[in-house]
């Protein structure tokens, strides 16, 4: 059982909300205009806040709906987070779009939703606060991922590595904006 949804959360996730969005509304394909990622906060660069919103639900739910399926199933907590990194990695590396998706920072806040949303809670209040502060949705995403990590290391222990593995993907595809961020480069709201 644990494979098969794996499959298909990977699946799911490959299924990039910003760019079926864009080809649906005639918008620019978002990896190949503004700062080039696939996720809504670029979406609201390019194509308003309407399709950015859309783009942020869809892709929640991606990372939500295979974490609720597997617990439904019956699956220890820490396949249930595995299964929810599936959906993550499809969103980084989308079967259907040359495997050239997002950063998957919204799709890991749908995770852990389904999976403990007190860590959820933190690490979207977290984005928010310093979204707010910087203007930087990137330095926003790395703050707020890494961030959950004690807080599962003590109410969800079974999460901790496989949230640990995600964390590291999504601060490894976001190499590029930590270089601009440290030259002092990076794209500010």
């Amino acid at each position: 059982m644990f494979w098969l949804l794996a499959i298909l959360a990977y699946l799911l996730g490959s299924l990039s909300f910003a760019i079926l969005l864009s080809r649906l509304t005639g918008s620019p394909d978002p990896r190949m205009s503004g700062s080039g990622n696939a996720g809504a906060t670029n979406m609201l660069r390019l194509a308003g806040k309407k399709l950015a919103v859309l783009t942020l639900l869809g892709d929640l739910c991606k990372g939500l709906l295979p974490v609720l399926v597997a617990g439904l199933a019956g699956l220890s907590v820490q396949q249930q987070a595995w299964v929810g990194v599936y959906a993550v990695i499809g969103h980084l590396f989308p079967l259907y779009f040359r495997f050239r998706g997002g950063k998957g920072v919204a799709t890991a806040a749908g995770m852990l939703l389904g999976l403990y949303p007190p860590a959820a809670l933190l690490a979207i209040s977290a984005w928010l606060l310093t979204f707010y502060l910087t203007r930087t949705s990137s330095l926003a995403a790395l703050i707020a991922t890494p961030l959950t990590l004690p807080l599962l290391a003590w109410q969800e222990p079974g999460a901790l590595l496989p949230m640990s593995a995600l964390t590291a993907l999504i601060v490894w595809r976001h190499r590029g904006n930590l270089r601009d961020l440290f030259a002092g480069r990076e794209r500010h709201f």
